[in-house]
């Protein structure tokens, strides 16, 4: 009688090691907590609220969606948790607690599990709801509070609207710090470097999509400048918006981002470059959402024409 052998067949990347998929959603969790704490110190109990009803509508969503498909619910490995606060990050602090019920069910249903579920997504779940909700809820998605709870433009949309902006004027240290006008993650320059570093560190992402994409954006950015060429201000560019959000937990999803050492470069200077372009050129104030959206897309195509050689398929020399 032949033994029967049952295969389990699943999305690449495959790697063995001792991590576990809600290890590795812990850390991510623990490195945003600082900017988590910032986002609601700063704008409130609002921001408080945005933030859990995200969550909670991320992870009730692909509950039920797992439910009524007869699947098994995974809801336990805290990836609908991180899809739910990234979601949230990426959201203005005064918006309606129900856009984030309407940006997580996007995201958890049509984005994700759809496409197979976890690792089977071709772009971010979290970014693509982002993407979402600007193009149908325009008003709620560019209404900004700042943390006095003034309603204001951010640096960015200013610079956008004034050509006489001067970067020069404005506190860096309230960018670092986020004293600023934003999305409730983002705001926070430093916090997110904590965070970043700490993923380092934990060898949860790796160093060549971050340091890239962070690298040949300030490069880009100085060279085309928003007055003129080799006129850029790397550092006032850099500290405002989603970069290093977008840099540290975005464009580093496994799912969404090449396998392979040069294809991880690769996306980091194409994030880099059109983060540069659609802030500088497009009629969008910020471009780190649609530039790793933009990349994901690539993805395949990356690690197609940028694998590495199988040691010994090369042709060798005559003698």
């Amino acid at each position: 009688m032949a033994m029967e052998i049952i295969l389990t067949v699943s999305s690449p990347p495959h790697i063995y090691g001792k991590d576990t998929v809600v290890r590795r959603m812990r850390d991510v969790l623990i490195a945003l907590s600082p900017s988590c704490a910032l986002g609601i110190y700063y704008y409130g109990n609002h921001a408080f609220l945005i933030i859990a009803v995200a969550i909670a509508s991320a992870v009730a969503a692909e509950h039920l969606y797992q439910k009524v498909t007869g699947k098994k619910s995974t809801i336990n490995d805290l990836s609908a948790v991180i899809t739910g606060l990234l979601l949230a990050f990426n959201l203005p602090p005064g918006v309606p607690l129900w856009l984030p019920v309407v940006g997580s069910v996007f995201a958890i249903v049509a984005v994700k599990q759809l496409f197979g579920g976890l690792g089977s997504n071709f772009v971010n779940p979290a970014l693509a709801a982002r993407a979402m909700l600007l193009a149908s809820f325009p008003v709620h998605m560019t209404s900004w509070t700042l943390p006095d709870a003034v309603t204001s433009a951010t640096y960015l949309a200013r610079i956008k609207i004034n050509p006489l902006f001067v970067p020069e004027a404005y506190d860096y240290m309230a960018l670092l710090f986020g004293k600023i006008g934003g999305c409730i993650g983002e705001t926070s320059a430093a916090a997110l470097i904590i965070g970043g570093i700490y993923l380092l560190v934990r060898k949860v992402i790796n160093w060549r999509i971050p340091v890239f994409y962070i690298g040949s954006f300030a490069v880009f950015a100085f060279i085309f400048g928003r007055e003129s060429f080799f006129s850029g201000h790397v550092l006032f560019e850099a500290l405002n918006g989603g970069l290093m959000l977008g840099a540290f937990f975005m464009a580093t999803d496994y799912a969404t981002s090449p396998i392979t050492p040069n294809g991880k470069i690769i996306m980091g200077i194409g994030c880099g470059f059109l983060t540069v372009m659609i802030r500088f050129y497009g009629g969008y104030p910020e471009g780190v959402s649609y530039a790793i959206l933009i990349m994901n897309l690539f993805v395949p195509l990356i690690d197609k024409y940028f694998r590495p050689r199988v040691y010994g398929s090369g042709k060798g020399k005559k003698n």
